[in-house]
Parts: structure tokens; C-alpha cells; sequence
């Protein structure tokens, strides 16, 4: 009976911690005193070969290089759509930017912006008691009621569109006002033919944020918006890298990184921060000199090729995620959103949404997304791309390349591209074809059929202009009269 009770009681403790156990890694929560801090910085097409810890031979960033080496480095992490406004809207709902009607680059024209009905990241931390600060480039609409005062931000400084959407920029085909700069909903400020202080601008009022936010969580997002032209660089930087303006620039950029890590440091928030950094697509090639490096990649900016859409992306939460973690499965910036969810214990947002939650991936190389596949829309609502595992397959499409014959040029103004057309599927091995120039369709077709059957059930929910479907599934952006 003695022997029996013993093992009864240890059997119930055996439970009780297995439970206990399962709960942990099934259900991450955290008291309302350990929620921790987010940054995320978001940066304008910046290439995939422009770091030192993704191969640049000539743009030193040892401050990237070194989060890097203290968090989890991602390989094969894809933007959903290669162009800005398109691409925030992805990373800030954790949706499909296609099904939100927000395509392309929104201008002061522009009579739309995201919907104030989507949950934005800033709007789902709120409830839990966050601060929320955004400062840089917004690109989610000008009007009021979709600046990021209306859409979950404390405090909002920056620029509404592009830094090219200005009347100086020699390169504008369309008459541009002055470049506003807004604090929260109000011009204070217009900017005209020098830009140079943005990043430091933009950095000193990120760490201001911080120290003033230090005893309470807060989610701060730095959307910089350099390196795309026109380029400036502040005196600090200027002359100081071997890549000439653009160098310069993503220097400066990492040298932003560094003050942002600095500051938790300073003020004692390292430890409970997580810092997230990612451009919002490839390099925007025809800008020459003026235009980054997509590295090993092929094709950049405006294209579904892996240097349009595949971008560098760092991830680092000190004592949370293993230091020099490199994840090489495919990951996408819709997933960012249900990730924060999931570590800070945030509800994700009432209207559906597309990302999952990849916060396995940020503990374990070998762990892979919960997705079936990635779809890439691009050209408002067609659907180009699939990325499945290892496997990128491409549907036929029209896409731009820079055109043959055209000299070099280091001078701000661009080159032309002109068009290809892809007649045929085609079909990629990442791993072991990073460029992407074998295309193995014929010796797949087991491969090409299960990815057909995704790429049909994408059409049926969200549409495909390739083969003029509407999507069942679709919600429209904000509109203004």
C-alpha cells in the first residue's frame, strides 16, 4: 500500500509537470511587469547583399552585423509584395496586402489609405497597455483618418509618401507638392531640397521614445526612409564608405541601429526589448549607382524575383533567442504580427488575418513555418509567385529588367528597364540555386502539381488578375471622397 501511494503521488507530480510543461511552450504569457518592449525597423529598399553580415564587400555595418551575431538571422525572408506602400500594409496587418486593395506606392493623389477597420500592430498592442511611437515614412494614405494617428499610434512623426515625392526630385515625371512632415495629424514642417538630417532626426526621437517610455511597454516603429532616392547623408557619413553616396547612406542607417541598441542598453531594457529589422523590398535597380546590391539574387524593386521580394531580416530578444541563430526556412513579413501576438499575449485582430505566428523559427534552425505555402502578388492583384519549402514556382507574367547596353551611372538619375515576358511556368530550387537560373519545371512535376493546387485555392480566395478572378475573400482600403 506504502509502495502504491508513493507511486500515485509521484505519477500525479509526473503529470502535473508534463502539464505544466506543455502549457509553457504551448500558451507563451507573460505578466503584465515582463511584457516586453517591441522595435521594429523598417527600412526603404534596401538590397539583400547591402549588409556586411549578408555579404557586402564594400558597406561596413557592424552594428547589424553584431545583432546578428547576438540574435537570429533569417535567410529566406520574403516581403509579400515588392513595393512600399504594398509592403506595410502586409507588415502592419499581418495580411495579405493584395486582399486589403492597398497596391503600389500611394502619392499626395491618392484618395485611399488602409481601412481604419484593419488592426494595425500599434492598435493591437494597445489594449495590454503599450505606448506606441512611429517615426519616419508612413505610406498607408495622407488623409487624416489613415495617418498613423488614426491607426493606433501615440505619437507620429514623419513624412506621409516617398522622399521623391517632392517637386525638387529631378527625376519626378508628376508635379509633387512640398513633402510634408507630420506630428501626429498636423503639418509642422515641409522639406525641400535638403534631406540630410532624416536619419538623425528620425533616430534621436526613436531613443528620446525609449528613455521616455522606460517604465512601461511600449512598441516603437522606425520606418527610415533611406536608402530610397533621392539619397542624403548627414555630414557624419558623408564620404565614408568604398560604395560612394549609397554606401554612405546604409551606414549611416546601421549607425541608426547602433543608437537604437545603445539606448535599451543605457536604460536598462535590453533584456525585456524585442528588436526586429527588415527592409520593405529588393533594391530599386535602375537608380544605378544610386541603387543597392540584391547580392547572389536575381532581378530587384518591382519584381517577384527573390532580390524583388527576398530581403535581409534580423530578430534579436537578448536571453530569449539563441545568439547567431541563422534560419534558413522561408518566413514572411505578414507572420510578423501573430508572432508579437504570441509573445506578448496580445488577441489578434478581429478580421482574419494571413500571417502565423513563426516564433518556433526564432528558437530553432530546424523548426519551419506553419504556412502551406507564400503566394506573391505583384501589378495590383496578380499572382506571380508561390514559395513552398524549398521550392519557388512562377506562373506567366510580364516583368521588368534593366534594359541591355546602358552604361553605368553614379548620379542620381536612373536607367531605363523594359519588359520580358515569361511564356512558360518555371520552376526553382532555392537551396541550391539561389539565383534562381536553372529552371527544374519539367524533372518536378510532382512538385509544380501540389503547388498548382495552393496557387488555385489563392485564386478562389483572394483573386488573381493573371486570370482575371476576383477573390471571395477580399476587404476594401479606406476611402475619401
Amino acid at each position: 500500500m506504502r509502495i502504491s501511494a508513493i507511486k500515485i503521488a509521484f505519477t500525479i507530480i509526473l503529470i502535473g509537470f508534463v502539464r505544466f510543461a506543455c502549457l509553457a511552450i504551448s500558451d507563451f504569457k507573460l505578466t503584465e511587469s515582463e511584457k516586453p518592449n517591441v522595435i521594429l525597423i523598417f527600412i526603404d529598399d534596401l538590397g539583400y547583399g547591402d549588409l556586411g553580415t549578408y555579404g557586402s564587400p564594400d558597406i561596413v555595418t557592424p552594428n547589424l552585423d553584431q545583432m546578428a551575431k547576438e540574435g537570429v538571422k533569417f535567410t529566406n525572408f520574403y516581403v509579400a509584395q515588392a513595393v512600399c506602400s504594398a509592403s506595410r500594409a502586409a507588415l502592419l496587418t499581418g495580411t495579405y496586402s493584395n486582399r486589403l486593395g492597398i497596391h503600389g506606392a500611394l502619392d499626395h493623389t491618392a484618395k485611399h489609405g488602409l481601412n481604419p477597420e484593419e488592426t494595425t500592430i500599434a492598435e493591437m498592442l494597445k489594449p495590454l497597455g503599450y505606448q506606441t511611437g512611429m517615426f519616419g515614412k508612413w505610406h498607408l494614405g495622407h488623409q487624416p483618418e489613415f495617418l498613423p494617428s488614426s491607426q493606433g499610434f501615440d505619437e507620429y512623426y514623419g513624412i506621409p509618401y516617398s522622399n521623391d515625392m517632392w517637386p525638387n526630385h529631378p527625376q519626378s515625371k508628376n508635379y509633387y507638392p512640398p513633402l510634408p512632415l507630420y506630428k501626429n495629424d498636423k503639418v509642422v514642417d515641409t522639406l525641400f531640397s535638403d534631406q540630410s538630417m532624416l536619419t538623425t532626426r528620425f533616430t534621436d526621437m526613436a531613443c528620446d521614445f525609449i528613455g521616455r517610455n522606460k517604465e512601461n511597454p511600449f512598441f516603437l516603429y522606425l520606418a527610415h526612409p533611406m536608402p530610397h532616392v533621392p539619397l542624403f547623408v548627414s555630414d557624419k557619413y558623408k564620404g565614408k564608405s568604398q560604395k560612394g553616396l549609397y554606401g554612405d547612406v546604409v551606414m549611416e542607417i546601421d549607425w541608426s541601429v547602433g543608437e537604437v541598441l545603445k539606448a535599451l542598453k543605457d536604460n536598462g531594457l535590453e533584456e525585456n526589448t524585442l528588436v526586429i529589422f527588415l527592409s520593405d523590398n529588393g533594391p530599386w535597380l535602375s537608380y544605378s549607382g544610386h541603387s543597392g546590391s540584391a547580392g547572389p539574387l536575381k532581378e530587384g524593386k518591382g519584381t517577384s524575383w527573390d532580390g524583388g521580394v527576398k530581403i535581409p531580416a534580423i530578430m534579436k530578444w537578448k536571453g530569449h533567442f539563441p545568439a547567431g541563430l541563422v534560419q534558413e526556412n522561408p518566413a514572411m513579413s505578414i507572420d510578423i504580427l501573430p508572432t508579437i501576438a504570441r509573445i506578448t499575449g496580445a488577441d489578434l485582430p478581429m478580421l482574419p488575418i494571413d500571417g502565423k505566428s513563426i516564433f518556433p523559427m526564432l528558437t530553432d534552425a530546424n523548426a519551419t513555418s506553419q504556412q502551406e505555402a507564400y503566394f506573391i502578388y505583384y501589378n495590383r492583384n496578380q499572382l506571380q509567385a508561390v514559395v513552398m519549402g524549398d521550392w519557388k514556382l512562377y506562373f506567366p507574367h510580364k516583368y521588368r529588367s534593366i534594359a541591355p547596353g546602358q552604361a553605368f551611372r553614379n548620379d542620381g538619375n536612373p536607367i531605363d528597364y523594359y519588359m520580358i515576358e515569361m511564356k512558360e511556368m518555371e520552376l526553382y530550387h532555392i537551396p541550391s540555386d539561389p539565383s534562381e537560373s536553372k529552371n527544374v519545371v519539367a524533372q518536378n512535376p510532382e512538385v509544380v502539381a501540389k503547388m498548382k493546387i495552393l496557387a488555385e485555392k489563392a485564386r478562389e480566395d483572394m483573386g488573381d488578375a493573371l486570370q482575371n478572378r476576383e477573390g471571395k475573400n477580399n476587404r476594401h482600403p479606406g476611402k475619401v471622397n
